[in-house]
Formats: C-alpha cells, sequence, structure tokens
C-alpha cells in the first residue's frame, strides 16, 4: 500500500487590517465623490431610465424653462433647415417693398436739407428746393408732440364700471406711477418718441419696441424706423402677420458678449461684414449731415424672427396627446451673413392656454 502525504498546506497567510484612521479616511474620500453633485433619474416609456449628472442643465427636451433658448438643445438638421428659411423670407419681403423704399427715397431729396451743387440743365443751376414739405413735417411733430406728449405725462386713466372714491383713487394711482415710469424712470422715451413723430409723416409708417431690458433692470420703449421692420405683403396689421422680422446691426463684440453670456447660442460664424447701407440709409445719413469714414467698424446683422413655427420635438399637442400641427409663436434670431440659428424661444405666456404670440411692436 502507497503512504499517502495527508498533510495540510501551508495556510498562513498575513492579512493587512485597516486601522481605525485609515477606514474613516476611506469612508470620507468616498463621501467626497458621492457628493460632487446630485443625479436626477428620468424614467423612459420603456422602463428604463436616464441618468442626469447634471440636472440643471438644458439638454433633454421637456426639461427646460419656458423662454429657455430651444436652439441649445436642437440638433443641426434641424436648426439649419430653419435659419436657411428665414433669411430666404426675409429676402422675399424686402423685394416686395421696393417701390416703397424708392418713393421714401424721393421723399427725403424733396425735403430740401441738403444743397446740390448741380450741373444740369446748365452748370450752376439753382440747386434748392421749396422748404413746404419740411415745413408739413416739423409742424406736424411740433402738434403732435404736444398732443401726445403733454408735460404731465401721456398716460390718462379711466374708471370702469361703478364709480367711487376708493377706484376713483386707484385710477390716480395707476396714472402717476405710469407718468412716472414714462417721463422719469424711461429716460430714452422722450427722445425716441420725438424722433418717431418725425420720420412718421415721411415713411407713412412708425413703429415703438417695447420690452424688458434685463440688464437695466425695466421696461424701455424703443424706435424703430420702418425700413427695419419687414413684414410679408399680405399683412394687414402687425397681429395677423405670419412673420415680424427686426432687423438688428450689433458689433462682433457685443454679440461675442452675449453668446458667452448665455443669451445666444456659442457657434461659430462667418467673419463680420462691413456695414453696408442701401439707398434709403444713405439718404438718411447725408441729411444728418454724417457719412462713414475710411475705417468701418465691422458689424453683424441678426434677423429676429417673431414668427409662427411647427418646431420638431416641440409640437403642439392635442387632447389625444397627438401632434396638432399647429404653428407656434416663437422668437427665432439668425445671423444673416452664415444663417446661423443663435436663439429660439417661445413667444407666448406659459399660463396661457391658446398660446396667443406676445406683442412687442407698436405700430
Amino acid at each position: 500500500m502507497a503512504d499517502i502525504d495527508k498533510g495540510l498546506p501551508n495556510t498562513r497567510t498575513k492579512i493587512d487590517i485597516p486601522s481605525e484612521e485609515e477606514m474613516a479616511e476611506e469612508v470620507s474620500v468616498q463621501e467626497e465623490d458621492i457628493e460632487k453633485g446630485p443625479v436626477e433619474v428620468i424614467p423612459e416609456e420603456d422602463g428604463g431610465v436616464t441618468l442626469d449628472f447634471e440636472p440643471g442643465s438644458i439638454n433633454v427636451p421637456g426639461t427646460e424653462s419656458h423662454f429657455d433658448n430651444l436652439a441649445d438643445i436642437l440638433p443641426d438638421d434641424i436648426l439649419d433647415p430653419i435659419g436657411n428659411e428665414m433669411v430666404q423670407n426675409y429676402m422675399d419681403y424686402k423685394s416686395s417693398r421696393k417701390e416703397w423704399e424708392s418713393a421714401y427715397t424721393t421723399g427725403l431729396d424733396l425735403l430740401g436739407f441738403k444743397y446740390e451743387n448741380r450741373t444740369e440743365p446748365f452748370q450752376g443751376a439753382s440747386g434748392a428746393t421749396h422748404p413746404v414739405l419740411a415745413e408739413a413735417v416739423t409742424q406736424f411733430q411740433a402738434q403732435a408732440y404736444k398732443e401726445l406728449l403733454p408735460s404731465d405725462g401721456p398716460v390718462r386713466t379711466q374708471v370702469i364700471g361703478i364709480k367711487n372714491p376708493q377706484t376713483e383713487q386707484q385710477s390716480q394711482r395707476v396714472k402717476d406711477y405710469m407718468n412716472y415710469l414714462i417721463m422719469d424712470t424711461m429716460s430714452e422715451y422722450e427722445s425716441e418718441f420725438d424722433s418717431m413723430l418725425f420720420h412718421l409723416p415721411l415713411a407713412g409708417s412708425t413703429f415703438k419696441k417695447v420690452y424688458y431690458d434685463v440688464p437695466l433692470g425695466r421696461v424701455v420703449s424703443k424706435f424703430v424706423p420702418a425700413d427695419e421692420l419687414i413684414v410679408p405683403y399680405t399683412a394687414t396689421s402687425l397681429d395677423d402677420a405670419e412673420a415680424v422680422i427686426h432687423t438688428v446691426k450689433i458689433s462682433e463684440n457685443e454679440l461675442r458678449k452675449q453668446q458667452v453670456g448665455g443669451f445666444y447660442r456659442d457657434v461659430e460664424l462667418s467673419p463680420p461684414g462691413t456695414e453696408s447701407n442701401g439707398e434709403l440709409q444713405k439718404k438718411e445719413r447725408e441729411l444728418e449731415g454724417t457719412k462713414k469714414t475710411g475705417k468701418n467698424e465691422p458689424v453683424y446683422t441678426l434677423l429676429e424672427c417673431h414668427v409662427n413655427v411647427d418646431l420638431e420635438g416641440f409640437e403642439d399637442v392635442g387632447a389625444d396627446g397627438e401632434p396638432t400641427g399647429i404653428k407656434l409663436p416663437y422668437i427665432v434670431t439668425v445671423e444673416e451673413g452664415s444663417r446661423e440659428v443663435l436663439s429660439i424661444r417661445r413667444n407666448y405666456a406659459p399660463d396661457d392656454t391658446k398660446k396667443n404670440k406676445i406683442q412687442y411692436f407698436v405700430h
């Protein structure tokens, strides 16, 4: 019989047991790793979940705030066609009013604010223009200013319904506050209003843009010349217009500030061009007695389009949960040269079930 060695193998193994101090330090490090930030668990329809390690950021449709920039979360294959469509519509709308621009330019010539040394029909012919049109414009401006912007303010109030001392006092408080806001707080209101009254009899239409300015922390009212606001040829009013496009000139540095600040999408744009004025803008500069210098500052042209869009991923949904195909109001801002979409924001109130557009322009 063979001898079988039944001895046990060497089971002596050295085990390093950490001290209490080392264990406490390790637990502290693990807690620090866990506390780096909150993790939000988003349930999916198929039963799975999505872990959002930055729940405050805008990265998933449906998690953004109402007035956030939706262009930050939409892919390029959706944004690029929108940018091309906005620029093409702008060019079509602008070309449809060439006759008006030509008549407006001719009317500015007839003001007679600039003396011309003519060579036709002969050298030294008189270049004087009768000031009847200029007189009519300035008289209209003066009379309208006096009536529409009196010294105590333009706001008047009226009590609708039963009048009593309480409602009368409330009406007076509203009147006093609104006049104080316009005449004292809104420092630009008077000068912008005066400039608007001068352009109104010449252009036939002028506009005011009223909005809340975040950097200033108050409401502002800016004059918008008719040549800077583009609407479709078929529009009868700003309320029923399918699109209202405001052209905004902005410097390269100012645009970069707004991109870094998060107001516009931070994307690479084509180099800015120098401000190219059309015949109408050139004529206005001549009447002002100003002209460009040799060094032209580069500027971008932004198209702020107040339009109705059926935006993919944010469609209007009916009671059955299916898309209705109804276009909703948005403000789409596009850089004209590169056709890049810088921002897309909802243009209706969060609690408005009818989703009517917010009107920023006054005609």
